[in-house]
């Protein structure tokens, strides 16, 4: 922006990107500033109105170029095209006049009361209806080319106005921020929205009453709805409430509304933002913020093409795949628009650097803040490469020895990985580490494979962390539960422990002396585990056939302990004024039943009739003998 137009030329001769830069239309751009932009209903012809001086500009856009431009008395608040192409467009100029041209230019002038602001065409009877600084809406008739009977609102001023596409229905919206409803074919009023009421939510701050600025049908039903404090309001012609309020944020008012089909948007503009919603869920598509003021917005009908009009000379042209396919006079965008997401390149600058204000901090330039050696751009500045390169050199002379050395220590990070790693083991439950470190090892062999996302390890979790360091969580291998559920601990806990061992020894020597340790060949691993596989009944049979040896032993055992211990004999003493009698009496024996279980058990045990344990699971075990 701040190079001369000789030195742009000279860049175009040199630079090839600048060569390659994309000009749909020539000349599309105004003297000064552009006021409304539309497109014919058959897409061949875009037509654009601006000033100084007062002119219409007419683009071709099978040519890519501008068809004619016609120059007017007065500037144009709106204009409408009434046929498919070029050849019949109305005006309604700033002083009042309306004018007609037909295809070789202008064909009548007419004057309507009021100064207006906007006009509808009514297709069926070829009525046009003004709005503007009155309370009547005025009603021209093209076909026997006089004024009928105004139409009379409540309002003391009507900004806008639309006709729907479907049933014909005529609004108009106020300046007291209401829209009215009219029926053309019998000229009455058949309904009211008071829109500055709905538009008033809890979080806008308003400092005057919302007037109706922008008007647009969707269909038989829809109807958007854009106030001067920057709301847009969605409606269902059947209720009086809005479905969706959607606040601009900036206070500004809405100049264009448009309906995107395709994707259900809704494109709405003021003159600073123009922003793309989802019509269902109000949810924001995207936005954009042109550099100039936007004075209308018009989106190329079945396309992802939008054009605007600013305050500026030139036109915007933005082209979105997303929204649709390019147009048909510019197909060739959508090739453009996939070898540009096949191969992103980053812009590169050869003659500048961008740099942010910490950045100038550091290199001690700070001071040129403001001086036309910094170009203020975004965040940051745009500074000429030289003088970048030379403030570094001066700030650090002994960066390349720093960069020497970070390349050394990645070469020698890179040779360390190619060596063999061992894996550190915890100290409790080391076995169970190795195997979850070779399972974790075989699901990222698969997970690769099958291009999946890695499971977290319950090495790395920390809800497990304390089985691998408290020694109360050790697993006990020699239990009747374990071997019961591991029935082939015999190979795989043995491969497990040569494995340790080894990992163990090699521990121990890193400690002393490094050196690089040998694995084991993964064919030897692959035959055993099918081994494995065969011989799982036989060691589940056999795990059985051990244990049932080992209870064995230990019932004989148990057996032989109770023969050598003998009963001692116990003396009782018999209360003073108490008589003896037999122990098989039937008081004591009520007496004994009247006592507890654990009573009684209790004196099973001194009898030594019984026998209660405890078992590895956790229960109970009672063996007893029953009496001759």
């Amino acid at each position: 922006q701040w190079l001369s137009d000789r030195k742009k030329r000279a860049l175009q001769k040199k630079d090839v990107d600048i060569r390659r830069r994309i000009e749909l239309i020539q000349d599309f751009e105004m003297p000064t500033v552009c006021t409304k932009i539309k497109v014919s209903r058959d897409g061949q012809y875009i037509m654009a109105v601006g000033t100084y001086k007062p002119r219409i500009r007419c683009y071709d856009t099978y040519q890519l170029s501008q068809k004619f431009e016609r120059c007017l008395d007065a500037e144009v608040v709106t204009f409408e095209i009434l046929s498919d192409d070029y050849s019949k467009i109305v005006f309604l100029q700033c002083d009042r006049f309306v004018e007609f041209h037909s295809q070789q230019g202008h064909y009548y002038r007419t004057r309507i009361p009021k100064f207006g602001r906007d006009f509808s065409y009514h297709y069926p009877s070829c009525d046009l209806y003004f709005v503007g600084a009155s309370s009547e809406v005025f009603r021209l008739n093209l076909e026997q080319g006089r004024f009928l009977n105004s139409l009379q609102t409540d309002a003391s001023e009507n900004n806008v106005c639309d006709i729907n596409p479907v049933h014909f229905l005529f609004a108009t919206g106020t300046a007291e921020g209401k829209v009215e409803c009219w029926d053309p074919r019998t000229r009455n009023r058949v309904g009211l929205l008071d829109c500055a009421l709905s538009s008033v939510t809890a979080d806008t701050e308003i400092d005057c009453l919302p007037s109706i600025s922008a008007l647009k049908f969707n269909g038989a039903l829809k109807m958007a709805v854009g106030t001067s404090t920057g709301q847009v309001l969605l409606y269902d012609l059947r209720s009086n409430n809005p479905l969706i309020v959607k606040d601009h944020q900036y206070g500004l008012p809405i100049k264009s509304i448009e309906f995107q089909h395709q994707l259900d948007l809704i494109i709405s503009a003021d003159s600073r933002i123009i922003k793309m919603w989802n019509k269902d869920t109000g949810k924001i598509f995207t936005s954009m913020e042109p550099e100039y003021d936007i004075n209308d917005v018009c989106l190329y009908p079945n396309s992802g093409m939008l054009m605007t009009a600013n305050e500026a000379p030139k036109m915007n042209i933005y082209y979105m795949p997303v929204l649709g396919p390019a147009p048909r006079w510019c197909s060739f965008l959508d090739n453009l628009t996939e070898e540009l997401e096949e191969n992103p390149e980053s812009t590169v600058y050869d003659d500048y650097k961008f740099v942010t204000r910490k950045d100038l901090e550091n290199l001690g330039l700070a001071h040129l803040i403001g001086s036309t050696l910094l170009r203020a751009y975004m965040h940051g500045f745009f500074m000429d490469i030289r003088l970048y390169h030379k403030a570094k050199m001066m700030a650090n002379p002994f960066a390349y020895e720093e960069y020497r050395r970070e390349k050394i220590r990645q070469k020698i990070e890179e040779t360390r990985a190619q060596r063999v790693q061992l894996k550190k083991l915890p100290k409790v439950n080391k076995e169970l580490a190795l195997k979850l470190i070779e399972e974790e090892g075989e699901e990222q062999q698969l997970t690769r494979k099958r291009k999946q996302k890695n499971m977290p390890s319950l090495l790395k979790d920390d809800r497990f962390k304390v089985m691998f360091e408290n020694p109360d969580f050790q697993v006990d291998e020699q239990s009747e539960e374990f071997r019961l559920l591991n029935p082939l601990v015999s190979k795989t806990s043995e491969k497990r422990k040569k494995k340790l061992k080894l990992l163990l020894e090699q521990e121990a020597k890193e400690q002393e002396e490094e050196e690089e340790p040998e694995g084991k060949p993964s064919d030897a691993e692959s035959s055993e585990s099918s081994d494995d596989e065969k011989g799982w009944v036989e060691e589940v049979r056999k795990q059985r056939k051990l244990l049932r040896q080992e209870e064995k032993v230990k019932r004989q055992e148990r057996f032989k302990e109770d023969q050598q211990t003998l009963l001692k004999p116990q003396f009782f003493e018999i209360k003073e004024g108490e008589e003896f009698r037999s122990f098989k009496d039937s008081a004591k024996k009520q007496k004994l039943m009247k006592k507890t279980l654990g009573d009684r058990l209790k004196l099973e045990e001194k009898l030594g009739t019984l026998n209660v344990s405890d078992t590895t699971v956790g229960s109970k075990q009672a063996t007893f003998r029953l009496k001759k």
